[in-house]
């Protein structure tokens, strides 16, 4: 890799290390509030709510200026936003930290992604399936690092800051090798992208994608923890499951989408991803619960550098925001929707809607043909 290249892959691994990290502790931040599934379920809504409203703008600052500026500014932001989250002391506050997570994590997904397409097309080589990957790795080692602090008793506090501070000191100084986007043709298109027929159902598998996404992030480890009474460190094990399988995956991601039909390969994801884990959730036990994790993470470990890709085809910057900002509806409804569930019903019926949502690249695989 060029050495824009192997930036902007740390800055993939340093978002998915803190999200990672966060995962395994919001069973920690939600004994330490007391909150109920209902009130879980809607500080998680903040956070995806603060990256729907990010997305749009990321996309318009990336079109005028390039994706290097918003790229190194939002890194920063989101090395901080996971510690102030996990410190907030009362509902209202972590509400406020939520949302500031979201924008950190929303725009910077925006103009990474964006800066990742403009290398590249840049390089003439595949490159965004590798990326995601990077940004996988970071989910497994901040979701297995998350395991060994939750069972070292280290508080959640000290854990992010460590993570963000790795991020702020070792990986922010790199990225003044981002490629500049002033040469880039996408600035001389919109700012904002008009969502037309093919971004809509591209965005609307993004929206199934990143709503099972945020469930295995999001209720993996309270799912484990509390119906099938693992104890934490298990628990915390659920999301490792989902992202070493995502990332494998995604290793390959890029020679698979050359030698496979792109449709084809993302049904087959949703077949995998969507039947693994109802089948998993039928059998009700530890074990299979982390198996049925780990094939939703193989399963939709292709479909966002497909869709992404896709959509950057269409248009730049702007077009993956467009797409990207109705994907991230995935997780602003996600949390209440399996929240909700879990109130009426149990959470695994509602991870059973996540699973069924998760199979939905049978029906739209089409909208990723070149």
């Amino acid at each position: 890799m060029t050495g824009a290249a192997r930036a902007i892959a740390l800055v993939f691994f340093t978002n998915g290390l803190l999200l990672g990290a966060w995962a395994t502790r919001i069973p920690t931040v939600r004994d330490e509030l007391g909150l109920s599934a209902g009130e879980l379920g809607i500080a998680l809504a903040a956070v995806a709510a603060g990256a729907v409203l990010a997305m749009p703008l990321s996309g318009a600052w990336s079109a005028h200026a390039g994706s290097r500026p918003p790229t190194r500014v939002m890194l920063l932001v989101f090395c901080a936003a996971p510690v102030l989250a996990a410190a907030a002391p009362s509902f209202g506050l972590l509400l406020g930290a939520g949302l500031l997570l979201g924008v950190g994590n929303g725009a910077l997904d925006v103009a990474m992604n964006a800066q990742g397409a403009t290398i590249e097309r840049r390089r003439g080589r595949l490159l965004l399936g590798r990326l995601h990957a990077a940004f996988s790795a970071g989910g497994l080692v901040g979701a297995a690092t998350g395991a060994l602090a939750v069972g070292a008793g280290l508080s959640a506090e000290a854990h992010l800051g460590i993570a963000g501070a790795l991020g702020a000191l070792v990986v922010f100084p790199l990225t003044a090798s981002l490629v500049r986007g002033d040469d880039d043709p996408e600035r001389a298109g919109p700012r904002f992208a008009r969502p037309s027929r093919p971004l809509l159902a591209l965005g609307v598998l993004a929206f199934c994608c990143l709503l099972a996404e945020g469930a295995a992030l999001d209720w993996s480890a309270v799912y484990v923890e509390e119906d099938l009474a693992a104890d934490a460190a298990v628990a915390a094990l659920a999301y490792a499951a989902f992202s070493a399988t995502m990332l494998a995956g995604r290793l390959v991601a890029d020679r698979l989408v050359a030698a496979v039909d792109p449709v084809v390969l993302l049904r087959a994801g949703g077949l995998v991803a969507g039947g693994g884990l109802g089948v998993a959730l039928a059998l009700d036990a530890p074990a299979a619960a982390l198996a049925g994790f780990a094939l939703l993470g193989a399963g939709l470990s292709v479909v966002i550098p497909l869709t992404f890709r896709a959509a950057t085809r269409r248009g730049g910057a702007p077009s993956l925001a467009a797409v990207s900002t109705l994907g991230y509806f995935g997780l602003l409804a996600g949390p209440p929707l399996v929240g909700a569930v879990a109130e009426a019903t149990s959470l695994g019926a509602g991870l059973a809607c996540v699973a069924v949502l998760a199979a939905s690249p049978l029906l739209l695989g089409g909208a990723v043909r070149p």
